[in-house]
């Protein structure tokens, strides 16, 4: 008695395994209009189906490692990161610093050698100035 009652069971279940596909099946025309609602002779209609019915559908299905092809498509990514301006300004500006930190011995370099350069030439003006002078007197 106990082992045929299990086998109804078991019978029972294994037939009802798949609720979910009886509902997609029923709702299948519904959920391919949108997901919130379809745009009908200029005036929105909203899903007959509701929402909470709608994702635990959804849940069922996906859980069943079947596919859900009803989803709205994603938006692309924002680049722009949320927060305070200030912050993004002022580690971009660290950045940078570090950058030019690492150039810094190569900046010193140039601005001595041109400073050098600078001061020879106004020796050489001077210098030519006063050879002028001696040959004009």
């Amino acid at each position: 008695m106990a082992s045929k009652a299990v086998k109804t069971v078991a019978k029972a279940v294994s037939e009802y395994q798949y609720p979910w596909r009886e509902k997609l099946a029923k709702h299948k025309d519904e959920l391919s209009k949108g997901v919130w609602g379809y745009w009908n002779l200029g005036a929105w209609t909203p899903l007959h189906i509701s929402a909470r019915r709608r994702a635990r559908l959804r849940k069922e299905v996906l859980l069943a490692g079947e596919d859900w092809p009803y989803d709205p498509e994603r938006k692309e990514m924002r680049i722009k990161m949320k927060g305070h301006k200030c912050d993004r300004i002022s580690a971009e500006k660290r950045e940078n610093t570090a950058k030019l930190m690492e150039r810094m011995p190569a900046m010193l370099l140039a601005y001595k050698k041109r400073r050098w350069e600078k001061k020879m030439k106004e020796e050489d003006k001077k210098f030519k100035l006063k050879e002028d002078d001696k040959k004009s007197k």
